[in-house]
């Protein structure tokens, strides 16, 4: 078996993008456990006074952090329990990028730090996403299954 801590999953998983990660226009850049990288065009995700939705920035968060803790968890599977998320700045035009670490990665729990960023890397979100660590149950699809 492969350590999944070498390998980079950001390919695998653009090609395996649910059904929202493709609306909003996620890309994964960078993803292995403990780390991952994706970004966002601000087009097609604003409110309408032309800013980045909030709520976008959420799902961007909650997309990132949840498939770090995938990762991390592995053969686990990790349920998102609570997500929160500070508004900076806006963000009017191009991409954000997010970059999720983790604050904490127990045997039942994982907390994640999310931060998103503009092209001028100003932080425009800080998010947090707690997840519940569980045994797989039988018959979830296990995305870094081959």
């Amino acid at each position: 078996m492969t350590d999944t801590h070498e390998q980079d999953y950001a390919a695998t998983l653009n090609e395996r993008r649910g059904a929202l990660d493709v609306a909003m226009g996620i890309e994964y850049l960078e993803m292995r456990p403990g780390y991952g990288r994706a970004r966002m065009p601000v087009e097609g995700n604003t409110q309408p006074f032309g800013m980045l939705h909030g709520g976008a920035s959420v799902v961007l968060a909650e997309s990132l952090g949840s498939i770090v803790a995938n990762l991390a968890a592995h053969p686990k599977v990790a349920f998102g329990t609570e997500v929160s998320a500070t508004h900076h700045r806006p963000a009017t035009a191009g991409y954000v990028t997010a970059t999720c670490t983790p604050l904490y990665e127990g045997r039942s729990t994982a907390t994640y730090q999310i931060d998103i960023h503009d092209e001028n890397a100003r932080r425009i979100c800080t998010a947090r996403l707690s997840c519940a660590l569980r045994p797989r149950p039988d018959g979830l699809p296990d995305a870094l299954a081959t």
